[in-house]
């Protein structure tokens, strides 16, 4: 372990670690060598130093390219980190010399896009126009890899307690309920009374649901079981904003949205939301960090941000209590 050590240490070079990230990115040498401006019997030889600092094989090469082993798979995760907090001080650097504050990567949830980030965003600009925020929009399924590996600086999300970890920090904002939604011009949203539809009708519905490991996806089936129905069986799963309103439009589908994002989606005139109540408890959105990860300014200005937009909201939409079983594991991830 001394060896490995000393190499992680002193002897990879900047030059190495950009080719095991391309390497893993491109999985062929030929692609990769493209992409870093090299020759493939540089990039060839590049590798089999890496290698050799090491004493493992990181990659197999086959007729079909590059992959990498096990040990290949720990050292481009190595790789990536160290990358990340290079491409973070050289911006926070640059961002100093030409008197802006900044730049903070932000991976986000539609859950809290309209509301903490947007709102966020807009408060951190008033005191600081000159600091980017990169934005991401995705599930902790493609967010949290990248929140570990330094590529991002925090999560806002919703606080799955199915994902709870020691090595990560969480922080409970806002609570938001769940609303149904259709576009506006469906029989459901235009009928000159409004009606609550019975759970049957909208059993018979084409719908677009989260991802089946989110918590809000697991209650709202359990709403229909309590009716005695089956769950929708015409869907699409996705926790992408685009592809919820693309099939709200064309195929006249139900979608499952957070309050904040069904009243955004209203004002506008892209949704609206059924006079249905939907009572069912859900985990808290709010911040994921990494609990060892010192945050630059400008991610810790987003976060204060953060924190005055959910401070600002109504009493009964702050964090009041969580379903037991989450509170518990989320207690224990932030211990």
């Amino acid at each position: 372990m001394s060896q490995i050590d000393r190499v992680l240490r002193s002897n990879l070079k900047l030059r190495h670690l950009q080719m095991l990230v391309a390497l893993d990115q491109f999985r062929h040498l030929g692609r990769a060598s493209e992409f870093l401006s090299q020759t493939q019997p540089a990039v060839s030889k590049s590798l089999a130093e890496v290698e050799r600092m090491f004493g493992l094989d990181l990659f197999t090469r086959s007729t079909r390219g590059t992959e990498p082993t096990p040990f290949g798979e720990a050292v481009v995760r190595f790789a990536r980190s160290v990358l990340s907090d290079f491409s973070r001080t050289r911006d926070e650097i640059a961002a100093v010399a030409s008197g802006a504050a900044g730049r903070v990567s932000v991976g986000a949830m539609v859950v809290a896009t309209p509301g903490l980030v947007v709102g966020a965003v807009e408060r951190l600009k008033r005191h600081s126009s000159l600091t980017t925020v990169h934005i991401e929009e995705g599930d902790l399924t493609r967010l949290l890899p990248r929140l570990r590996v330094g590529e991002l600086d925090v999560i806002v999300a919703r606080l799955e307690p199915g994902y709870a970890s020691p090595d990560l920090a969480t922080e409970p904002l806002v609570e938001e309920a769940m609303r149904i939604v259709v576009r506006p011009d469906h029989p459901l949203a235009t009928a000159r009374k409004p009606r609550q539809p019975p759970w049957a009708e909208l059993a018979r519905m084409p719908w677009v649901m989260p991802p089946p490991w989110a918590s809000s996806r697991i209650k709202l089936n359990q709403m229909f079981y309590s009716q005695q129905l089956d769950p929708p069986s015409d869907i699409v799963e996705s926790a992408s904003f685009l592809v919820t309103l693309t099939f709200l439009r064309q195929r006249g589908a139900a979608a499952f949205v957070a309050d904040n994002v069904a009243r955004y989606l209203a004002r506008e005139g892209l949704a609206k939301a059924l006079p249905i109540d939907v009572p069912i408890e859900l985990p808290p959105v709010g911040l994921l960090t990494m609990r060892a990860r010192r945050q630059s300014p400008a991610a810790e200005q987003f976060m204060a941000c953060c924190r005055e937009v959910a401070a600002a909201h109504p009493p009964e939409r702050q964090p009041q209590r969580q379903p037991k079983a989450a509170s518990r594991k989320l207690s224990r991830a932030s211990s």
